[in-house]
């Protein structure tokens, strides 16, 4: 009979298998990385809750008055120095 001469033998069963799972593979992959480009931020610098790579002097001077290490004199003392422009610092030794 014609129709059983084209039987798909016990290898094409297992290629065609092993085919079917990695087209839906990348299927997949390609739809996880479009969603991943779709749904990132617009950048690092356009996140609210972005930091500064380095705290500014003013966060420094509230963390050692907040730990204990300086007194609340001292701290007003260097606060009202880091607001002063730069070029009114006073210099050490000199009034």
């Amino acid at each position: 009979m014609f129709w059983y001469d084209h039987d798909v033998g016990g290898w094409g069963w297992f290629a065609m298998s092993v085919g079917m799972i990695f087209f839906w593979a990348v299927i997949i992959a390609l739809g996880v990385l479009l969603y991943r480009a779709l749904a990132r931020p617009g950048g690092s610098d356009d996140r609210a809750d972005a930091r500064p790579l380095e705290p500014i002097p003013e966060q420094i001077l509230a963390e050692r008055f907040a730990r204990g290490e300086i007194d609340e004199d001292e701290y007003h003392r260097r606060l009202t120095v880091l607001a002063k422009p730069t070029g009114d610092v006073p210099r050490p030794g000199r009034h």
